[in-house]
């Protein structure tokens, strides 16, 4: 096994258990690895920290398995590892008896670059780290025992695997898709799921209690949902009794869904809800100056900030949906804003609409502050992992 020498003073992260080892923090490699090879770890005194996956083309060249620096990475770790997360859902009592769950987490589940999210009966599987490249087998293997899936379908094709040198993958690895269109129910609510075409892994689990929120504060109310992508959010809106409930997207693919989403619950008034595509930006102006208003508000957008790098240029386009959010809404009425980025943290998120709250000229109070559902963990030692945040304002 290589060694993985540490610039001195540069163990601090591992110390406190971060999993990360950043290029600026490698003295030098003794021995030879390949990409995603297991390299032992160890300060420049010869402390042993434990067993990490080698990424030389990545700014994080090493991604801990272990503090542990007799552990074996090898199939029994990853099986192991793999049924104790899937276990951990099974155990959590607000996850019971849900068809769409996340099952791996990365490193919030020890497994860095793992994410495995279940629907019904198919899991999807992203990798997007070297390590996790190189013990794949290993991971559908663990997966498919731990869950007794009837299909794995690997979805790596996020952006980030470019940064380890990885190739994009795509495709079943074990069994096979079901040739109908694949469907969950959601707080009781039936949704399709697209695991081949899909956004991420084909859905956004990580706000499945939000949208559930979002149906409790709905009755009553005439709600707008800002990039609604398939409508998640629209349909708890309805289930949760709302007036009406304007649905705009740019995607015309995501809002056909949508539109089929309706149709697979009868028990919703589909004749509330209106689909627009459209740039929601010039929506909203749109909106502003026909003087249409609203009691409920949602502003999901996509990822404006990847990274702190893009954090001004994302602030401004945040301070500006939120501005028009404040400004369509009727005296009293709920503004449901989230954001996804990574580059923008708790804090700064805050700040920013409260700015735009000035700038509109109106009070408002926060009435719950909003994160992933809990089958999303932060490991306390990475707060990187807390990437979605949301506050639910009632303004007057």
């Amino acid at each position: 096994m290589a060694k993985l020498v540490l610039q001195p003073g540069k163990e601090r992260s591992l110390l406190r258990r971060h999993p990360w080892v950043f290029a600026g923090s490698v003295a030098r490699l003794e021995g030879r690895a390949r990409p995603g090879d297991t390299v032992e770890v160890v300060a420049d005194d010869g402390r042993v920290f434990g067993r990490a996956a080698w990424s030389p083309q990545s700014q994080i060249r090493a991604r801990m398995w272990c503090f542990d620096g007799e552990a074996v990475i090898d199939h029994a770790f990853f099986k192991r590892r793999v049924a104790e997360s899937v276990a951990r859902r099974a155990a959590h009592p607000l996850l019971a008896g849900q068809d769409g769950l996340r099952l791996i987490h990365g490193e919030s589940d020890g497994l860095p670059g793992v994410i495995a999210d279940r629907f019904g009966e198919v899991v999807v599987l992203q990798l997007t780290s070297a390590g996790a490249d190189k013990w794949r087998d290993a991971i559908i293997a663990a997966l498919v025992q731990a869950t007794g899936c009837q299909a794995v379908y690997e979805r790596s094709d996020s952006d980030v695997r470019s940064l380890e040198g990885l190739a994009p993958v795509t495709g079943c690895v074990h069994g096979a898709l079901p040739e109908e269109r694949l469907t969950i129910v959601e707080h009781g609510v039936r949704m399709e799921v697209d695991v081949v075409a899909g956004h991420k892994t084909g859905f956004y689990l990580d706000q499945r209690d939000n949208r559930r929120l979002t149906g409790l504060l709905s009755a009553g109310r005439s709600v707008l949902n800002c990039f609604c992508y398939t409508g998640g959010f629209s349909l708890q809106a309805l289930a949760g009794g709302a007036n009406s409930v304007l649905s705009i997207d740019s995607s015309g693919p995501a809002l056909e869904t949508a539109r089929r989403n309706i149709v697979l619950n009868p028990q919703l008034p589909g004749e509330r809800a209106e689909w627009q595509e459209d740039d929601v930006f010039e929506a909203l102006r749109a909106l502003r100056a026909a003087g249409r208003r609203f009691d409920l508000i949602v502003l999901d957008p996509p990822k404006f900030a990847p990274s702190a790098s893009h954090a001004d240029r994302a602030a401004r386009a945040y301070k500006d949906i939120n501005l028009f959010g404040f400004r369509l809404l009727n005296p009293g009425g709920i503004l449901m804003t989230y954001s996804c980025s990574g580059g923008i943290g708790l804090e700064l998120f805050q700040k920013i609409v409260a700015g735009a709250a000035s700038d509109a000229g109106v009070d408002a109070r926060i009435l719950h502050r909003l994160a992933a559902a809990p089958d999303h963990p932060v490991g306390l030692a990475v707060p990187e992992g807390e990437y979605l945040k949301g506050l639910a304002l009632q303004v007057g």
